[in-house]
This record gives structure tokens, C-alpha cells and sequence, in this order.
């Protein structure tokens, strides 16, 4: 498994919300609070395993997140997840109590996704920039 680098966990912990984009569709996604807890990446569907955008986590499995100017390549885990406590007080931390309700119910308990870095993780910091892929190191050659 990829994790995120300290720069991303920075950016991440820094931000109140990305933009998660599930498949290859094409769609424009949708921006979403989040938490990190022990260097893991957490979003929950307030609104359980029927919101739209939970089921095409889970059929998907893949997409990309997009932070500010930086977009990532992702995987989407919906199975074994985390440490609920631990998500819902970092949540309850981040968002404060009335935000905190929305995503520590038991509907948004069984909707939590962790988002990791695909292995091959594209960071774009903007258009027409090489991304890391792009560059080659002289002991890659």
C-alpha cells in the first residue's frame, strides 16, 4: 500500500474539504469534508450507503481527490476502513460538534471510505506542469 508523503498529510490536515471523483467518468466530483487519523485519509457519507456518490466509491473503487491545485490519483477502500472512535473525534476535532453529528451517525459509520494513494499517484500542481512521473531520476535510467 502507498502512503501519502509528509507534503500531502500537510496539505490534507491543512484543507476543510477536497473534491472526490469516483471512476474514470469523467465527473466533475463532489467536495467533501475529511479527516486524517494516523496518517490515513477518512471521508463519510453523511447520508449512508445510498448517497450517489458512496456507491460509486464502492463500485469504482479508484477515482482521484483534488486539493486546492493538486490532484491525485486515489484508491477508494469501503470495506475495511479504520478506527471509527478515532475518525469520529477527529471529525468532531476538525468540524466541531454540529458538524461532527453529521458524520458520526451509524449510517455514516458503515459509509466511511479511505482514500490511498494509487501506487502511481499523479500530482498535478497545475496545468501543463511535468508531473513527479514525469521526471526521471539519472539512476532511473
Amino acid at each position: 500500500m502507498t502512503t501519502w508523503t509528509p507534503e500531502d498529510l500537510a496539505l490534507l490536515t491543512g484543507s476543510d474539504s477536497l473534491v472526490l471523483t469516483a471512476g474514470d467518468d469523467g465527473h466533475s466530483g463532489v467536495g467533501i469534508g475529511m479527516v486524517v487519523v494516523r496518517g490515513r485519509l477518512y471521508v463519510r457519507a453523511h447520508r449512508g450507503v445510498r448517497s450517489r456518490w458512496y456507491q460509486a466509491a464502492q463500485q469504482h473503487s479508484h477515482g482521484q481527490i483534488r486539493v486546492g491545485a493538486v490532484t491525485h490519483d486515489v484508491l477508494l477502500e469501503t470495506r475495511e476502513t479504520g478506527p471509527a472512535c478515532e475518525i469520529d473525534a477527529a471529525y468532531r476535532n476538525k468540524y466541531g460538534q454540529a458538524a461532527g453529528a453529521l458524520v458520526v451517525s451509524p449510517a455514516a459509520h458503515v459509509a466511511t471510505i479511505r482514500i490511498d494513494p494509487a501506487p502511481s499517484a499523479r500530482r498535478d500542481r497545475s496545468p501543463g506542469r511535468p508531473t513527479t512521473e514525469d521526471i526521471v531520476s539519472p539512476d532511473q535510467e
